[in-house]
Order: structure tokens, then sequence, then C-alpha cells
């Protein structure tokens, strides 16, 4: 066994486990690679969480997609075809493990691995993490910690080379993506980095809007992906509250607003968004529309009420001096 080989990169040690063949491949993007992987607690069990050979199938990655744990590619890009490593990754680069390996789990059972999505993003608590379904995952997802990493590099394939292949397994990627990406956007919001945040959730989007493409409008399954765009969208949203975009904001929960009436989070995003720009009547009559709606957000609409408020006679006292100065 080689000493541990550090890759230039903050948190991240490798060790090889068995040496690969050739030099080292051409990552272009766009290059597939294929790969068995476990990962395991840093405990002194080095407690298994996932190990793609008990699943019985490798995992495909596409560089540059970023649609998986970006450490991986880190890592990938990294090895020989045929070489086993272990990766010591530390803790900023595993955060959004748990959520990958919730959708792994999903697809090796046949579930639909975005299920979880459509129903998170409450308006209580806009932005909480909510059950993966996996006790060892939930805990991961509350105390992120540092894991290993064992990976064997079974295959690298340039774009041209698997190219009808990748057609077929398009929408599958996508509907894997999905989750990882929201979740991703929810950390990166959380961090205050709502640039990066509203990437993810674009692309999030991007994907869900070429799967719909394929389904029939308004039948349960385009409605599923509807309400999915939705939630990212209003996300999204939420990145551009911060950001002072709330022309785009007015822009978006319109629209949400014109196709479904009854989403309550549209009318609250949108009502911030009118005060801002000093739309009074119009933010009132959205927060009013919040409480017909869900009177639980009682508390939420009477404090942003209450700002509104504050901010209009700050408003109106500005306007007062500015006046008395002009007459003076």
């Amino acid at each position: 066994m080689d000493a541990a080989l550090l890759l230039n990169v903050e948190g991240i040690k490798k060790t090889i486990l068995h040496g690969g063949l050739g030099e080292l491949p051409n990552f272009i993007t766009g290059t597939r690679v294929t790969f068995h992987f476990r990962t395991m607690k840093c405990d002194e069990e080095r407690t298994v969480i996932d190990d793609s050979k008990q699943a019985g199938q490798p995992m495909h990655l596409i560089i540059g997609n970023m649609f998986k744990l970006e450490v991986w590619e880190l890592l990938l890009t990294s090895m020989r075809v045929r070489e086993v490593a272990e990766f010591w990754c530390d803790t900023i680069h595993t955060g959004v493990y748990p959520i990958l390996s919730r959708s792994l789990r999903q697809m090796a059972e046949g579930k639909d691995p975005t299920e979880w999505h459509v129903h998170t993003c409450g308006l209580a608590n806009m932005f909480a993490y909510h059950t993966l379904g996996y006790e060892d995952l939930d805990e991961l997802q509350k105390e992120p910690q540092p894991l290993l990493f064992v990976i064997e590099l079974l295959q690298v394939e340039a774009p041209s080379e698997y190219q009808r292949e990748t057609w077929n397994l398009s929408n599958a990627e996508r509907m894997q993506a999905v989750p990882i990406l929201h979740g991703e956007g929810n950390r990166l919001f959380k961090l205050g980095r709502y640039e990066e945040a509203s990437a993810k959730y674009q692309e999030a989007i991007v994907c869900l809007r070429n799967l719909q493409t394929k389904e029939k409008p308004w039948e349960a399954q385009w409605l599923k992906l509807e309400k999915m765009i939705n939630t990212l969208t209003l996300n999204y949203c939420q990145c551009l509250l911060k950001r002072a975009e709330y022309y785009e904001v007015l822009e978006h929960t319109s629209d949400i607003l014109r196709h479904h009436p009854g989403i309550v989070k549209a009318y609250y995003v949108r009502a911030r968004a009118h005060a801002e720009v000093w739309n009074e009547a119009e933010a009132k009559a959205d927060l009013e529309k919040v409480l017909e709606l869900e009177p639980a957000m009682r508390k939420a609409v009477h404090r942003e009420l209450r700002l509104l408020e504050s901010r209009l006679e700050e408003k109106r006292e500005e306007e007062r001096l500015r006046c008395q100065h002009m007459l003076g």
C-alpha cells in the first residue's frame, strides 16, 4: 500500500491500494467514468454506509455534469483504469452525501428517487431538511462528518464512445440529479451563497423541464413534475429576494399563480417582492390571500405587515423632510 497522497485539495487524502493500468486518462468534459465505490465512516469499525458491489451495479458519472457528489469528480480524475484507491474526505466535501445516498438506494429498490422532493420546503421552515427515510442517513444529515471512499475505476469512455447509451440513460440521470441539486441549493442558501444556490435550483429546473416535455400536459406525471418545478422556482425566488431582484420575483411568482392559484408560498414570496418595490396594496392583498389559504401562517403574515408599515412610515417621513427642504 502506498503512503497517503494529498490531491492538492484541502480536506482530501488519497491512499492507493492497487495500482492502475497505463497512463492517467484524458478526462475531458463529457467523459463517462464507470466505477465501484464503498462509503464508510471514519470510526474504528469503518462502518459501511453504501457499497455498489453489494448493490450489484457499478456507478456512472459524466465529467462536467456536477450532478452527483462533486468531490467524486476530483477523486476519479486522479485515478488510472483498474486502480483501487481509498480517499479520506473532510466534512466540507461530504455534506450532500446523504442526499445522493438516498437517491441511489431508492433507485436500487426500484422507487422514485425524487418522491421526497415534492413534500419538502414547508412554509413554516422553507429550507428545513426532512427525513430521508433511512436512519443512518438522517444521522449523517444532522451531523456531517468525514467519510472514507474506496473507489475502483473500471472504465473511462470518451463522449463519442457512449453517445447512444447516454441518450437512453439521460432521463434517469436527470431524475437522479434533481434531489441532489435541490439539496445542494438549500445548503448553499443556508450559507448565504445565494448566487451559487440560484445556479443549483436553475439546473434542477432545466432537468425537470426536459423531462416534462416527454409527458402529456396536465396528466399525473406532468403535474408531479410541474409541482417540483414550482417548488424549485420559489426557492430560486428566495435567492432573488436576497439579491434584490424584485421584479424578476414578481414575474416568476405571478406566472406560477396564473396556472396554479392555490400555491400559498407563491403569494407569500410575491408579497415580499411587492413590499420591496412599494406596491403597498398588492403586498397586502397577497398577504391576505396567504391568511385565507393557510391560517397557520398568521404569525409570519403579521410580521410582514408590521415590516411593511414600518418601511412605509419611514418612506413617508423621508418624503416629508424632502418637501420641507425644498420649500425651505
